[in-house]
Protein backbone atom coordinates (compact mmCIF):
# COMPACT_ATOMS: atom_id res chain seq x y z
CA UNK A 1 0.00 0.00 0.00
CA UNK A 2 1.43 3.52 -1.06
CA UNK A 3 0.38 6.09 1.52
CA UNK A 4 0.21 9.77 -0.01
CA UNK A 5 -0.04 13.26 1.46
CA UNK A 6 -1.81 15.28 -1.17
CA UNK A 7 -1.16 19.08 -0.94
CA UNK A 8 -3.18 21.53 -2.79
CA UNK A 9 -4.72 25.25 -1.63
CA UNK A 10 -7.95 24.29 -3.24
CA UNK A 11 -10.09 22.46 -1.71
CA UNK A 12 -12.34 21.08 -4.14
CA UNK A 13 -9.24 19.84 -5.75
CA UNK A 14 -7.64 17.79 -2.85
CA UNK A 15 -11.15 16.38 -2.52
CA UNK A 16 -10.57 14.81 -6.24
CA UNK A 17 -7.87 13.41 -5.76
CA UNK A 18 -8.55 12.01 -2.28
CA UNK A 19 -11.30 10.43 -4.13
CA UNK A 20 -9.73 9.08 -6.63
CA UNK A 21 -6.60 7.50 -4.68
CA UNK A 22 -8.60 6.25 -1.98
CA UNK A 23 -11.10 4.75 -4.80
CA UNK A 24 -7.42 2.77 -5.74
CA UNK A 25 -6.71 -0.80 -3.16
CA UNK A 26 -3.25 0.26 -4.02
CA UNK A 27 -3.17 3.90 -2.64
CA UNK A 28 -4.21 5.49 0.68
CA UNK A 29 -4.52 8.96 1.79
CA UNK A 30 -2.45 9.77 5.54
CA UNK A 31 -3.40 13.62 5.17
CA UNK A 32 -3.66 16.76 3.74
CA UNK A 33 -2.39 20.01 3.16
CA UNK A 34 -3.12 23.57 2.26
CA UNK A 35 0.06 25.01 1.65
CA UNK A 36 3.67 24.48 1.80
CA UNK A 37 4.76 25.26 5.65
CA UNK A 38 1.68 22.34 6.92
CA UNK A 39 3.26 19.89 3.63
CA UNK A 40 6.65 19.98 5.09
CA UNK A 41 5.13 19.93 8.59
CA UNK A 42 2.84 17.10 7.96
CA UNK A 43 5.25 14.96 5.67
CA UNK A 44 7.69 14.99 9.06
CA UNK A 45 4.75 13.49 11.00
CA UNK A 46 3.41 11.38 8.88
CA UNK A 47 6.26 10.09 6.77
CA UNK A 48 3.72 9.51 3.45
CA UNK A 49 5.82 7.28 0.66
CA UNK A 50 4.17 9.98 -1.83
CA UNK A 51 4.09 13.92 -1.07
CA UNK A 52 1.66 14.74 -4.44
CA UNK A 53 2.40 18.45 -4.21
CA UNK A 54 0.69 21.19 -5.70
CA UNK A 55 3.09 24.30 -6.76
CA UNK A 56 1.71 27.94 -6.78
CA UNK A 57 0.57 28.37 -3.05
CA UNK A 58 -0.23 31.03 -0.73
CA UNK A 59 2.40 31.61 1.81
CA UNK A 60 5.33 28.61 1.35
CA UNK A 61 5.11 27.77 -2.17
CA UNK A 62 5.72 24.28 -3.58
CA UNK A 63 8.98 24.68 -4.29
CA UNK A 64 10.33 25.54 -1.22
CA UNK A 65 8.24 22.79 0.53
CA UNK A 66 9.84 20.23 -1.81
CA UNK A 67 13.47 21.57 -0.67
CA UNK A 68 12.43 21.26 3.07
CA UNK A 69 11.25 17.51 2.30
CA UNK A 70 14.55 16.75 0.52
CA UNK A 71 16.76 18.37 2.95
CA UNK A 72 14.89 16.29 5.89
CA UNK A 73 16.33 13.34 4.67
CA UNK A 74 12.98 11.23 4.86
CA UNK A 75 11.65 8.41 2.74
CA UNK A 76 9.39 10.44 1.02
CA UNK A 77 9.38 11.60 -2.16
CA UNK A 78 7.72 13.90 -4.06
CA UNK A 79 5.86 14.63 -7.29
CA UNK A 80 4.79 17.54 -8.39
CA UNK A 81 1.26 18.51 -10.05
CA UNK A 82 1.50 21.22 -12.46
CA UNK A 83 -1.66 23.20 -14.75
CA UNK A 84 1.30 23.63 -17.63
CA UNK A 85 3.63 20.96 -19.29
CA UNK A 86 6.64 23.62 -19.52
CA UNK A 87 5.86 25.64 -16.26
CA UNK A 88 9.11 27.23 -15.05
CA UNK A 89 7.76 26.15 -10.97
CA UNK A 90 7.71 23.00 -11.99
CA UNK A 91 11.32 22.77 -12.91
CA UNK A 92 12.81 24.63 -10.01
CA UNK A 93 11.03 21.91 -7.79
CA UNK A 94 12.93 19.12 -10.12
CA UNK A 95 15.62 21.03 -9.05
CA UNK A 96 14.87 21.49 -5.42
CA UNK A 97 14.48 17.33 -5.31
CA UNK A 98 11.22 16.47 -6.99
CA UNK A 99 11.33 13.47 -8.28
CA UNK A 100 9.06 14.15 -11.70
CA UNK A 101 5.84 15.86 -12.69
CA UNK A 102 2.88 15.13 -13.86
CA UNK A 103 -0.27 17.36 -15.15
CA UNK A 104 -3.24 17.97 -13.28
CA UNK A 105 -5.50 17.17 -15.78
CA UNK A 106 -3.19 13.27 -15.84
CA UNK A 107 -5.83 10.45 -16.75
CA UNK A 108 -6.72 8.69 -13.53
CA UNK A 109 -4.59 5.93 -14.40
CA UNK A 110 -1.53 7.71 -15.47
CA UNK A 111 -1.62 9.56 -12.04
CA UNK A 112 -2.14 6.23 -9.85
CA UNK A 113 0.62 4.83 -12.11
CA UNK A 114 2.94 7.84 -11.59
CA UNK A 115 2.66 7.74 -7.90
CA UNK A 116 3.85 4.13 -7.59
CA UNK A 117 6.38 5.00 -10.04
CA UNK A 118 7.80 7.44 -7.46
CA UNK A 119 6.89 5.39 -4.19
CA UNK A 120 9.03 2.66 -5.83
CA UNK A 121 11.77 4.85 -6.65
CA UNK A 122 11.41 5.96 -10.37
CA UNK A 123 11.07 9.32 -12.15
CA UNK A 124 7.83 10.05 -13.73
CA UNK A 125 8.79 12.70 -15.73
CA UNK A 126 8.17 11.22 -19.88
CA UNK A 127 11.84 11.40 -21.61
CA UNK A 128 10.59 13.69 -24.13
CA UNK A 129 8.54 15.92 -21.50
CA UNK A 130 12.19 15.77 -19.56
CA UNK A 131 13.89 17.19 -22.87
CA UNK A 132 11.24 19.58 -23.61
CA UNK A 133 11.62 21.05 -19.84
CA UNK A 134 15.21 21.27 -19.55
CA UNK A 135 15.49 23.14 -22.76
CA UNK A 136 13.16 25.69 -21.91
CA UNK A 137 14.84 26.81 -18.71
CA UNK A 138 18.53 26.09 -18.88
CA UNK A 139 19.01 27.69 -22.23
CA UNK A 140 20.68 30.28 -20.29
CA UNK A 141 23.32 27.92 -18.18
CA UNK A 142 26.87 29.23 -19.67
CA UNK A 143 29.15 26.20 -21.44
CA UNK A 144 31.46 24.30 -19.73
CA UNK A 145 33.87 21.31 -20.25
CA UNK A 146 32.29 18.30 -18.96
CA UNK A 147 36.20 16.93 -17.63
CA UNK A 148 36.26 19.52 -15.24
CA UNK A 149 32.92 18.28 -13.05
CA UNK A 150 34.02 16.11 -10.45
CA UNK A 151 30.62 13.95 -11.04
CA UNK A 152 31.23 13.07 -14.79
CA UNK A 153 35.25 12.25 -14.20
CA UNK A 154 33.61 9.21 -11.97
CA UNK A 155 31.98 7.62 -15.10
CA UNK A 156 33.32 5.17 -17.57
CA UNK A 157 32.77 6.16 -21.31
CA UNK A 158 30.04 3.75 -21.78
CA UNK A 159 28.86 5.19 -18.79
CA UNK A 160 28.86 8.92 -20.19
CA UNK A 161 27.42 8.01 -23.31
CA UNK A 162 24.65 6.68 -21.32
CA UNK A 163 24.15 9.85 -19.58
CA UNK A 164 24.29 11.83 -22.67
CA UNK A 165 21.37 9.67 -24.21
CA UNK A 166 19.50 9.72 -21.33
CA UNK A 167 20.10 13.86 -20.92
CA UNK A 168 18.19 13.48 -24.50
CA UNK A 169 15.32 11.89 -23.92
CA UNK A 170 15.87 8.68 -25.34
CA UNK A 171 14.39 5.61 -23.62
CA UNK A 172 16.23 2.76 -22.00
CA UNK A 173 15.28 0.96 -25.23
CA UNK A 174 15.95 3.63 -27.75
CA UNK A 175 19.59 3.88 -26.13
CA UNK A 176 20.14 -0.14 -26.58
CA UNK A 177 19.43 0.42 -30.10
CA UNK A 178 21.44 3.31 -30.31
CA UNK A 179 24.58 1.90 -28.27
CA UNK A 180 24.20 -1.58 -29.93
CA UNK A 181 23.54 -3.29 -26.22
CA UNK A 182 20.62 -5.26 -25.20
CA UNK A 183 18.17 -3.23 -22.64
CA UNK A 184 19.33 -4.93 -19.81
CA UNK A 185 22.63 -3.81 -19.86
CA UNK A 186 21.56 -0.40 -20.61
CA UNK A 187 19.14 -0.45 -17.35
CA UNK A 188 22.40 -2.03 -15.72
CA UNK A 189 24.76 1.32 -16.95
CA UNK A 190 21.75 3.68 -15.88
CA UNK A 191 21.61 2.19 -12.42
CA UNK A 192 25.97 2.56 -12.30
CA UNK A 193 25.65 5.81 -13.57
CA UNK A 194 22.87 7.10 -10.53
CA UNK A 195 25.16 5.68 -8.12
CA UNK A 196 28.16 6.99 -9.58
CA UNK A 197 26.59 10.42 -9.31
CA UNK A 198 24.70 10.30 -6.30
CA UNK A 199 21.38 10.88 -8.04
CA UNK A 200 17.93 10.15 -6.82
CA UNK A 201 16.73 9.22 -9.83
CA UNK A 202 16.83 9.86 -13.91
CA UNK A 203 15.46 13.14 -14.02
CA UNK A 204 17.98 13.90 -11.39
CA UNK A 205 21.20 12.58 -13.12
CA UNK A 206 19.64 14.47 -16.36
CA UNK A 207 20.04 17.91 -14.28
CA UNK A 208 23.41 16.50 -12.89
CA UNK A 209 24.30 16.54 -17.17
CA UNK A 210 22.97 19.70 -18.24
CA UNK A 211 24.70 21.66 -14.80
CA UNK A 212 28.21 19.80 -15.60
CA UNK A 213 28.19 20.90 -19.41
CA UNK A 214 27.68 17.48 -20.77
CA UNK A 215 24.44 17.77 -22.11
CA UNK A 216 23.40 21.03 -23.65
CA UNK A 217 20.11 22.57 -25.18
CA UNK A 218 19.22 22.11 -28.39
Amino acid sequence: MTTVLIVDDQPLQRMGFRMLLESSPETSVVGEAAHGAEAVRLTAELRPDVVLMDIRMPGMDGIEATRRIVAAGDRSRVLVLTTFDLDEYAYGALRAGASGFLLKDARPDELLSGIRAVAGGDAVVAPAMTRRLLDAFTSGVPAREPDTDPRIALLSQREREVLEAVAQGLTNSEIATRLVLSESTVKTHVSRVLSKLGARDRVHAVIIAYDAGLARPA
